[in-house]
């Protein structure tokens, strides 16, 4: 888009400043000829036409400066209406300044003047300049060339206020890519940090499951113990019972014995 505003730019520079060189190519040579020309180049019907029109804006002069002193003007476009002949004074400071201002006019619009093909731009009487004769198609040139280089303008602000946008655009798309590129890097710290939180976690189950598993051995253990330490206990019963029995059967025997040796003693005894 930039490329091709840009473009359309340069060829209408082109075309703007052909169009300028043409228009003061052709408004020197107009003036050249009108202003210039000589005597001997006129026929005697141009040369009369010429000496008329002088004499006739000449019989107006004292209307012409008080309209120009009126205006506060540097000068004055004169000219007599081609229909009607009566005086047109039109004020301006150049002749292409009061040109444009009788074009930008109502009148001017509808063209309810008729204006010929030649005029006098007639400066103010504190200004040491001589009238100057210009011809109505050099003012119209002129008009049209500053008409296109205000469009020429125009399109230059126009331009600016693309490349303005597009730059915005840019610096625009840049900060969400920047921040873009900032919440990535938060989700992927996030990340790493759930990822973490979750291997913790892993590991403090795999940590309660041992633990559990643990316990559960612990507890197995302690009943094993318990129980050995009960049966323990009924052993050593039984085998004080048998120890008593045990006893009481020796002590029984140890009596009986005790009894018989009495009464082979005793027989011994009779026998001697």
């Amino acid at each position: 888009m930039r490329q091709l505003l840009l473009m359309l730019l340069g060829h209408i520079r082109q075309g703007a400043a052909h169009a300028v060189g043409s228009g003061l190519a052709l408004l020197s040579l107009a003036l050249v000829v009108v202003g210039c020309a000589s005597h001997s180049l006129m026929l005697e019907t141009q040369a009369g036409a010429i000496k008329d029109r002088d004499r006739a804006l000449a019989s107006h002069a004292a209307a012409i400066h008080a309209a120009i002193g009126q205006s506060g003007n540097v000068g004055a476009l004169a000219f007599l209406d081609a229909k009607d002949g009566r005086l047109i004074v039109l004020p301006g400071d150049s002749s292409a300044d009061a040109w444009s201002r009788y074009s930008a006019s109502p009148e001017g619009e509808t063209g309810r003047v008729s204006v010929p093909p030649v005029l006098t731009f007639v400066h103010r009487a504190d200004v040491p300049k001589a009238p100057e004769t210009v011809t109505r198609s050099s003012l119209q040139q002129q008009q049209a060339l500053a008409a296109l280089e205000t469009k020429v303008r125009h399109l230059e602000e126009q331009l600016g206020i693309v490349q303005r946008d597009l730059a915005e655009s840019i610096a625009a798309a840049k900060r969400e890519a920047d921040a873009r590129a900032a919440m990535q890097t938060a989700l992927s710290s996030l990340s790493e940090d759930l990822a973490t939180v979750r291997k913790f976690m892993l590991q403090t189950a795999q940590l309660g499951w041992l633990n559990h598993e643990l316990n559960v051995e612990n507890a197995t253990g302690i009943r094993k113990v318990a129980t050995a330490s009960q049966e323990l206990s009924a052993s050593s019963a039984r085998l004080e019972e048998t120890m008593r029995q045990v006893s009481e059967s020796l002590a029984g025997q140890l009596k009986e014995l005790a009894n018989r040796l009495d009464t082979i003693q005793g027989k011994v005894s009779s026998l001697k």
